[in-house]
């Protein structure tokens, strides 16, 4: 068994890579690459090393458990600090995350502490700590007097980062070794000392992406490293052109402020699980004038930790409550502190009384339902630079279960013309109860269900249900234990057979799935051929530049883009013809060396293509959501 590494603070491997010599940097990915396998964990809480008879490298984590100062990673060889050893061992570890305990205001009684320490992203999505870049943020600002500009220091680490991210994606992949993932760690690091926490965020997501890629892990997707590039390039460049929306610099703490007194109820609870070791709950609450709020507790220990927190006990004011109750509970709070995120703060100032709690169909959760999903959904898709909201928001529907598609559940919305919608889990980790939740609800056909849950905005009609309940006067529903008050939380609660209606109740509900076989949803983003624009931006990062161009060689950029234009896509055809050709321009002077070196023109052309790949989609996505008299999807625009 391996033993499990300390993570290491970007800096300190950005340090170890720049202070060795060209001749061993070429040795660092091969050297990298059995460490992690050779680890020895040892009694003091130190990890060791052991290459050859001569050198061994030992890695002494700090009270938090990592690795955060040169001095704690040493080697027994000659030439160390400066080696190759060290070099790798800590090139195998984990990179650890950068994000500082949010502090709460101080108050009379002195700094006060928040519920929980969070990672700097979560796999789970459900509160990330920074907004997802989305397409319509590329527009200009209208008013130049409400963009600060940035200060020298600013400017000068977003535009190294630019180069470090540009000559990262030219690499790809496959090119992208631990001297690439150096130099944007390095940049990075200069990022965070200026003040640009969200490039930082955006340069370790690349850094970890490439990582994944590179070994071949299981949770890697190479979507989601593209949508990190585009991040990146975005972000790193607004910002190095001096002038950027405040939201692009992004926030190292969050800022709580006082509340006052807030009486809120609770929604639901779900488990959150972080590709970077953390895991824990965050439950959802909501205030009698609609506000949103919510309570996390969310600390190292990965799945297990994830699994345990929902009955973890509520660390606010001394409530004697766990997030189980919280969920179908209530709270009074008094010298309440919030983030602009919604979230409460823990303090000793806050003080809070448990309420007794309400179902949904009785309590504040119910105009939640009082509206279609179409409605909720075009309205977040309406405020496209209040990013963050669009993609953690919760709406609520009553539907109908169609029956199961593939990985995703039919169903369709209890409103007329409704578009079938897919229900995919909120979390597909196998050891949640996420996944058999939904399965067996699609054995169920035409069974009417009220469902809370987050609207992917990446998918066509996708809905990633957090809790499920009865639909209230309906025969063919769940039948739930009072003591639930009338939902299931899919992250904690397994459904079980007694939670279902008989099956003699099923025929006089047979005819209420409706005549679309679940076979024929529409899927206009999946029909669209945008596919081979996407394709091609993959190509790019997967293999770099050198892949593009050897892909837009002869006829293939015309049968590839023909489709495009003939859709209309023309705007999208012409970046990708132009993403091409500029991958493909290599001048070179009368010696044979290259004239323009520079992969700056290669990734504004990849990032323009990708920005508008990205509106493009979100477009789809939007439309897939209107409902149309027939109850058919609208076609694509």
């Amino acid at each position: 068994m391996s033993t499990e590494l300390p993570p290491v603070a970007p800096e300190v491997l950005a340090e170890a890579v720049e202070s060795l010599t060209a001749r061993l940097r070429k040795k660092l990915d091969d050297a990298t690459a059995g460490c992690a396998a050779a680890a020895t964990a040892e009694a003091d809480g130190s990890v060791t090393f052991r290459f050859g008879e001569d050198a061994v490298v030992t890695l002494r984590p700090g009270p938090a458990g990592t690795v955060t100062e040169a001095g704690q990673a040493t080697c027994t060889c000659l030439l160390a600090p400066r080696c190759l050893h060290r070099a790798a061992a800590l090139g195998a570890a984990p990179l650890a995350d950068t994000a500082p305990p949010e502090p709460e205001p101080a108050g009379a009684a002195g700094t006060e502490q928040t519920t929980a320490v969070e990672p700097a992203e979560s796999a789970a999505s459900a509160e990330p700590a920074e907004p997802a870049e989305s397409a319509a943020s590329a527009e200009p600002v209208e008013s130049a007097e409400s963009v600060p500009a940035l200060t020298a220091a600013q400017v000068g680490a977003a535009t190294a980062l630019w180069h470090a991210a540009a000559e990262a994606l030219a690499a790809g992949v496959t090119a992208g070794g631990a001297v690439v993932q150096a130099e944007l760690l390095r940049a990075a690091h200069t990022a965070r000392l200026a003040g640009l926490p969200r490039a930082e965020a955006a340069a370790l997501r690349v850094v970890r992406g490439l990582r994944a890629a590179r070994e071949r892990r299981t949770a890697h997707r190479l979507g989601d490293l593209t949508g990190s590039f585009r991040e990146l390039l975005y972000t790193a460049g607004v910002l190095a052109s001096g002038t950027a929306d405040p939201a692009l610099t992004g926030t190292s703490r969050r800022a709580y402020t006082q509340g006052g007194s807030l009486q809120v109820q609770g929604l639901c609870r779900e488990p959150v699980l972080s590709a970077t070791g953390y895991g824990g709950v965050v439950t959802h609450l909501l205030a009698p004038d609609g506000s949103r709020y919510s309570i996390s507790d969310v600390r190292p220990g990965g799945l297990a930790r994830a699994r345990g927190a929902g009955r973890a006990s509520v660390a606010l004011g001394g409530a004697t409550l766990d997030h189980a109750g919280l969920a179908r509970g209530g709270l009074r709070i008094v010298g309440a502190t919030v983030s602009p995120e919604g979230r409460l703060g823990a303090g000793r100032g806050v003080k809070a009384t448990p309420l007794p709690g309400a179902a949904w169909s009785d309590g504040l959760a119910a105009p939640l339902f009082a509206r279609p999903a179409a409605e909720a959904v075009a309205a977040l898709l309406a405020t496209p630079a209040e990013a963050a909201e669009a993609e953690t928001a919760l709406i609520g529907c009553d539907v109908t279960v169609v029956g199961a598609a593939g990985d995703h559940l039919l169903v369709r919305e209890a409103v007329p013309h409704a578009p079938l919608l897919r229900l995919l889990p909120a979390h597909p980790h196998p050891e949640l109860p996420h996944t058999e939740n939904l399965r067996r609800i699609a054995s169920y056909p035409g069974l009417r269900l009220r469902v809370l849950g987050r609207p992917d905005l990446d998918r066509a009609a996708t809905l990633r249900p957090v809790a499920v309940g009865p639909v209230p006067g309906a025969q063919y529903t769940l039948r739930l234990p009072g003591e639930w008050l009338g939902r299931a939380d899919l992250g904690y609660e397994r459904l079980q057979g007694e939670h279902f209606p008989p099956p003699d109740a099923a025929a006089a509900a047979a005819g209420e799935a409706g005549p679309v076989p679940a076979a024929d949803a529409p899927d206009p983003l999946a029909d669209a051929p945008l596919w081979r624009v996407r394709r091609l931006l993959e190509t790019g990062v997967a293999g770099g530049r050198r892949a593009v161009a050897e892909a837009a060689r002869g006829t293939a950029a015309q049968a590839a883009y023909g489709p495009l234009r003939r859709a209309g896509l023309t705007a999208a055809a012409d970046l990708a013809t132009a993403l091409a050709a500029e991958a493909d321009r290599r001048p070179r002077d009368a010696f044979g060396r290259l004239a323009d070196p520079s992969p700056d023109g290669y990734a504004w052309a990849w990032l323009a293509a990708a920005t508008h790949l990205a509106a493009a989609e979100r477009s789809l996505v939007a439309a897939s959501w209107t409902a149309t008299p027939d109850g058919a999807t609208p076609a694509a625009p």
